[in-house]
């Protein structure tokens, strides 16, 4: 099954913000529809005050771009506002994609103030599409950096997302479920997920199974008897060290060990789960169990998770639900999407957003972003952003310098470059062949760890360098000035 046959290959074009109809139809009526305009993403800050993000949603944004059309609903809605031109309804009913499209691939590390997206075409084309770019980017890529701190802190410990019940629409959970796995957690408890895009769906029992039981011990018998090799035991319900673990043990001796199996693990879900967990392992490595595992769940994050590790917590696994699916703590990721340039005759006229605001001025003009790495450590030293054309060097030093405070430089020795943008449509044709989940999660681990570790901090991460070539930086700041002092 292909792992986006869950949306029915639904047509979203009408999810867009009611202003891209009215400047597309304004377009149209001054006569601009053959007008080529370069569009980019691009965000300023990253999620909990992080050193990193990670791109992802890129598949469904492909998805979402070859079903752009209109129905004959559609028309009749557009006609019915009476602020349409018929003019405009025929171009929605013969509609037909064919701008240019660059990504970032998905699970690439990313940083604010440099272009993740980029669309080339038709003005009014590239301003429909502006909503639903934002928007699947901006959640999976928000989730996916959630989950790669979440992951992070618990240090090689299995996490599972758990969030399902939590998110904030059923999509928010199929497509949070996805971008969490895209960010290092090893499953989801969310069933559909596994059946549409492979992702191992895990869970066991809830407190109202043994509830439903005249005992606890009998409701843990009942349900080692149905899965004596895949037993695992929620041990909280009523008290977890006089009942839940010893119950548990009895069990795992009674239930699952003659059947000629081992014990697979116990749940705490509530309470002090260090103490409880350092409490748990020592009565079930006492009873013969040290390979059974201990699962935390509920209210779980990066800096709990940390916290539990420090005070020396016995926990093999975790299970992070409403804090990674929602991403609680800052549930944004601010990306924006902006006109940087035009096209008149064949020759590119760069254009830029000025703003009192210095972090709003925008970078002009149509780009390549190149990830330069040390051919020793592999480890990302800088990115820097250049005009599209543009080539680096790697057989020679380059200088970088800050695009704001300039004097601040740097030059570049032993590296080898990458280039970050990757073409995914030519003039409206899909030209980017997919990846399926686990290929884009080996990916993601991979880029990470050619992250220096002072980047990856929870607190004060070291800033990243994103940096402009001389050339763009040149047509930035004449721009500045003519537009500032005209």
């Amino acid at each position: 099954m292909n792992n986006l046959d869950w949306s029915n290959n639904r047509n979203l074009s009408m999810l867009a913000d009611f202003y891209e109809f009215t400047m597309a139809n304004g377009y149209l009526e001054n006569d601009m529809e053959g007008k080529i305009a370069y569009f980019d993403m691009f965000f300023r800050s990253i999620p909990d005050d992080g050193g990193y993000g990670i791109m992802a949603g890129v598949e469904q944004l492909i998805e979402y771009l070859k079903n752009l059309r209109f129905s004959d609903r559609d028309i009749e809605y557009f006609r019915s506002k009476g602020i349409f031109s018929e003019k405009f309804l025929k171009y929605l009913r013969n509609f037909k994609f064919t701008c240019d499209v660059w990504a970032f691939k998905e699970g690439t590390p990313i940083f604010p103030r440099e272009p993740i997206v980029i669309v080339r075409g038709p003005m009014v084309q590239a301003q429909l599409i502006e909503t639903m770019i934002l928007l699947t980017i901006n959640h999976q890529s928000l989730i996916a950096t959630k989950a790669s701190r979440i992951v992070r802190a618990a240090e090689g410990r299995p996490v599972i997302e758990f969030g399902s019940r939590r998110a904030h629409s059923y999509e928010a959970a199929i497509l949070g479920a996805r971008a969490a796995y895209i960010g290092g957690c090893m499953g989801t408890a969310n069933t559909i997920v596994d059946r549409d895009f492979n992702i191992p769906a895990m869970g066991t029992m809830a407190h109202s199974w043994i509830q439903s039981f005249n005992t606890e011990l009998e409701a843990f018998k009942a349900y080692a008897r149905v899965y004596p090799d895949n037993c695992y035991l929620l041990v909280d319900t009523y008290n977890t060290l006089k009942q839940g673990i010893p119950n548990a043990i009895k069990t795992f001796n009674e239930e699952v060990l003659p059947r000629g199996f081992r014990p697979k693990g116990i749940r705490i879900d509530s309470g002090d789960m260090a103490y409880l967990s350092k409490e748990a392992r020592k009565m079930l490595d006492e009873a013969g169990f040290p390979d059974c595992t201990i699962m935390a769940s509920s209210g779980l994050d990066e800096y709990i998770i940390t916290d539990l590790i420090n005070q020396g917590a016995k926990i093999n696994l975790f299970g992070v639900g409403e804090r990674l699916i929602t991403a609680m703590s800052e549930p944004i990721f601010g990306g924006v999407y902006k006109l940087t340039a035009l096209e008149e005759n064949g020759k590119i006229i760069p254009k830029i957003k000025i703003s009192e605001n210095v972090g709003k001025i925008t970078t002009p003009s149509f780009k390549q972003v190149h990830r330069l790495f040390d051919k020793t450590t592999n480890k990302a030293i800088a990115d820097v952003v250049t005009l599209h054309e543009e080539e680096i060097d790697d057989t020679k030093p380059y200088e970088i310098f800050h695009p704001l405070f300039t004097w601040k430089r740097k030059v570049i020795e032993n590296f080898y470059v990458e280039k970050l943008l990757v073409k995914i449509f030519d003039k409206g044709e899909q030209v980017y062949k997919n990846r399926n989940i686990h290929e884009i999660k080996e990916y993601t681990s991979k880029n990470i760890e050619n992250l220096w570790q002072e980047v990856k901090r929870f607190e004060n991460p070291h800033e990243y360098v994103v940096d402009l070539s001389l050339k763009l930086w040149t047509i930035k700041d004449k721009l500045l000035k003519e537009k500032t002092d005209s």
